[in-house]
């Protein structure tokens, strides 16, 4: 397959700078996950590396060559977008094999690679309907199998469940992690959500804003964040964040995440009143409004019954805290 690396990698529109000065190296066979708010610049990033949109500045390399002036068909690139992108006069097996048909490769070989594809994602029974006459679901499935066939360097994935329903996100995510272990290609993958983030990626790269706040393992980043929006962003229910309380913080804020907060009725060192239950069958979350009007969210495992308006006590766990400075960097020891 193919390693990535992007050097210094600057796009502008007009006198607007989208992308800052990105670096980052993929190495061969990783999943790569850019994730981030919308207008992070994630999907300009990601166009950026298929040819699609133009590099203000900067090199895009894969395999060690620069490809910044190389068209999108030379880059040995498979692209899945999140609109599929299928023809819907041509069944599935003609939409899976047409990029090798245009390539004029022989009626034998695009045979043998739909059919090894369709077999990889369970397609075999679709092949000779038409993308009307399919789900969502199996859809994506063509899209993604029409990228499998070209056996590119790099597979780039922009949003691509987001058009999918919650259950088909999920047995859909569990595929394509499933392909990549089978394939053991390089994938760039594009999404807003950190659950996606956190559950396909070997690397997570988290941009705000066109810059790179932090790149590492999904766990690392998530118990190792290096600011406040890193940390608020990876994790869901989102970390806590006290600027106020019995910790003598000043100007520090101290984050702790929902399940290293314990709740109590009777003792801590938070006073707060329940403002809102979440009973989610397998956890709690509760919602607690303090006397410094900070809403925190404890998160507890199985169901539990916190009246509305009771007074409760709250005690993070202060080896699980997290302190940052008043610009939001992390304090570390």
């Amino acid at each position: 397959m193919g390693d990535l690396t992007l050097a210094n990698v600057t796009k502008s529109f007009g006198a607007t700078q989208v992308i800052k000065g990105v670096n980052l190296a993929v190495n061969d066979g990783e999943f790569c996950v850019f994730v981030g708010p919308s207008g992070c610049g994630k999907s300009t990033l990601l166009r950026m590396i298929a040819g699609l949109e133009d590099v203000t500045s900067g090199d895009v390399r894969i395999d060690g060559e620069r490809i910044n002036d190389l068209a999108p068909a030379k880059r040995e690139i498979a692209m899945v977008f999140q609109s599929y992108a299928l023809y819907p006069h041509l069944t599935v097996r003609d939409n899976m094999g047409l990029a090798l048909k245009q390539a004029g490769k022989p009626r034998a070989e695009i045979a043998a690679a739909t059919e090894k594809a369709a077999e990889m994602l369970d397609l075999g029974p679709l092949m000779a309907r038409r993308p009307s006459e399919l789900s969502g679901g199996q859809r994506q499935r063509v899209a993604i199998g029409r990228a499998i066939v070209r056996t590119p360097k790099l597979f780039l994935f922009d949003e691509p469940l987001s058009n999918l329903d919650a259950a088909l996100r999920v047995a859909t995510r569990i595929e394509i992690a499933r392909l990549h272990r089978e394939l053991g290609a390089t994938m760039i993958y594009v999404t807003h959500d950190q659950v996606e983030a956190m559950t396909l990626a070997d690397k997570i790269v988290v941009l705000r804003a066109g810059r790179v706040e932090q790149v590492g393992r999904p766990m690392d980043i998530y118990n190792d964040p290096d600011n406040t929006f890193v940390a608020g962003f990876i994790g869901s229910p989102q970390m806590n964040f006290l600027k106020s309380g019995p910790f003598g913080l000043r100007s520090d804020t101290l984050g702790i995440r929902p399940e290293h907060l314990e709740i109590s009725a009777s003792t801590g060192q938070i006073e707060g009143r329940v403002s809102h239950v979440e009973k989610l069958g397998g956890e709690t979350l509760t919602y607690i409004r303090t006397a410094d009007h900070e809403l925190l969210t404890v998160r507890q495992f199985g169901e539990h019954d916190h009246p509305v308006e009771q007074t409760v006590w709250l005690t993070p766990d202060q080896s699980r805290a997290f302190h940052f400075d008043a610009e939001g960097q992390r304090l570390r020891a």
